[in-house]
């Protein structure tokens, strides 16, 4: 207990959180305060490319192995099954409509890059290595997650005689989100350069890349603010939803890579993975696939509820729970 405190503390009194707690009071105390226009879509560009660079270069000095293939698979599973069990967990425990609970349930099965961007930030800060093979995992369990919530939405809209409206969302179009494109192809760039491609940019990828990154939660922070005011819309039980289902999905990750026998860094950034709920993807496709879904229930429970906790919270718990289950002091 207090390892899980001191890490608690030195996670809410590091410069990335502060910042992003700055932003949210700001917004919320309505201060004229706001990054121009443009720079935290720069900003964000960024932090893939670096993200995706590294773990490709870091990804090169690891062999394509059957147990490297198992994790792969088992991210991509994670995220096709847990909208399942939020999907239930959300018809009994909330009065949203099935198709608004199989929109919402979609999010948490897919997953946030700026939580794994701000989880990457608190290895960092501890001095934890990880394998650049989770930011292929962070790449593939993005998408699994927008069939899963069309699957679950398909009887309902049969109910409501909407068969021919069917879904316009392809698979082409999760392929080709930014985001995606991004983080692929400098992973790939990473893995074909290798450590001396790495050396050639390493004062841009590396260095800049923290503090940036407290810039780009100052900007997030902001966005939260200003829809905190929306929590009256979701009520309390689609809050209390917001809050648990991290822990579940974290739990899910945990179990995995005990079973898959991840290291310390792995185990943390799965969890994270499992935990974190999409904003910007799954709404997109969920906009396009599903109209009739409520966007005001989706985006401000992941967004206001979901990514606070688990920047705040939920990224030193799973670090500390993943120490637990490796025996690590």
């Amino acid at each position: 207990m207090e390892s899980l405190l001191a890490t608690a503390i030195a996670n809410l009194t590091s410069p990335a959180i502060l910042f992003f707690v700055l932003g949210v009071l700001a917004a919320s105390a309505k201060a004229d305060l706001e990054l121009p226009e443009g720079m935290g879509k720069a900003l964000s560009i960024y932090l893939l490319l670096a993200i995706g660079f590294k773990g490709g270069v870091e990804l090169s000095e690891n062999a394509i192995t059957p147990a490297l293939i198992a994790l792969l698979l088992a991210g991509i599973a994670l995220s096709f099954l847990i909208p399942f069990i939020a999907f239930a967990l959300l018809k009994f425990a909330t009065r949203v409509q099935p198709i608004d609970a199989a929109a919402i349930a979609a999010h948490y099965g897919s997953i946030s890059v700026v939580t794994f961007m701000a989880a990457v930030g608190f290895l960092t800060q501890q001095g934890i290595d990880y394998e650049g093979y989770m930011v292929a995992m962070l790449a593939l369990m993005e998408t699994p997650a927008i069939l899963s919530g069309l699957i679950l939405a398909a009887p309902y809209l049969r109910q409501q005689g909407k068969q021919n409206s069917r879904p316009k969302l392809r698979l082409k179009d999760s392929l080709l989100n930014g985001s995606v494109v991004l983080l692929l192809g400098s992973l790939a760039i990473g893995y074909l350069v290798g450590k001396p491609g790495l050396a050639q940019v390493d004062a841009f990828v590396k260095a800049p890349f923290y503090g940036l990154l407290c810039l780009f939660l100052l900007d997030m922070g902001l966005l939260v603010g200003r829809r905190l005011g929306e929590f009256r819309r979701v009520g309390v039980a689609l809050v209390a939803f917001g809050l648990y289902m991290p822990l579940i999905g974290a739990a899910l990750g945990l179990a995995v890579s005990a079973l898959l026998n991840l290291g310390l860094g792995e185990t943390t950034l799965l969890a994270v993975l499992c935990a974190s709920a999409s904003y910007i993807v799954v709404p997109a496709a969920m906009r396009l696939a599903l109209p009739q879904a409520k966007a005001s229930l989706y985006i401000t429970t992941s967004l206001a509820v979901t990514f606070p906790f688990n920047v705040i919270v939920g990224i030193p718990l799973y670090f500390q729970l993943a120490m637990l289950l490796q025996g690590v002091n």
